[in-house]
């Protein structure tokens, strides 16, 4: 809870413990990413990104610069979150980037339907997972330029 006031760099909604853990050292080992943040189900996501609930003493105008989403998530799926972040003002602005197994075509389209950024299936060997999330964290995080969100609300 002391990253209230820190600027949140990537939020890493996945329910695997196992993928989650994968994603923060690929990060950290790449030196990509000081503050991240991870939670395990849809819900939570949401309640983390609007700042309601066990997050309300965030600065909901404090939004990730990216947002990696699995889509098989508990509670409330990844689809749901990327539609209600997609259709808010402020929120629709941040990259989400899907990170998934699912290898479903309908998936995929609907994913892009509701406007995220990219669409990544998670690979199995370890290696070429360190190698996606570096690649990731590279571009969304150092290339990409995102506006103000404090300008933008004005």
């Amino acid at each position: 809870m002391g990253q209230a006031n820190h600027e949140i760099e990537i939020l890493l909604v996945e329910d695997n413990p196992n993928d989650a853990e994968l994603a923060m050292r690929a990060f950290t080992k790449n030196k990509l990413a000081n503050n991240i943040v991870r939670v395990c189900d849809g819900e939570e996501a949401l309640d983390y990104i609007f700042a309601r609930n066990p997050y309300n003493y965030r600065d909901r105008l404090n939004i990730p610069k990216l947002i990696l989403l699995d889509l098989k998530l508990p509670k409330v799926d990844g689809l749901e979150v990327l539609k209600i972040i997609k259709g808010n003002a402020v929120t629709k602005l941040i990259p989400v980037v899907v990170l998934t197994s699912s290898h479903e075509e309908k998936d995929m389209v609907e994913s892009y339907r509701l406007g995220v950024n990219s669409y990544i299936v998670k690979p199995v060997d370890f290696d070429k997972f360190i190698g996606s999330v570096r690649d990731i964290g590279l571009y969304w995080l150092l290339m990409n330029q995102l506006p103000d969100i404090k300008n933008l609300i004005k």
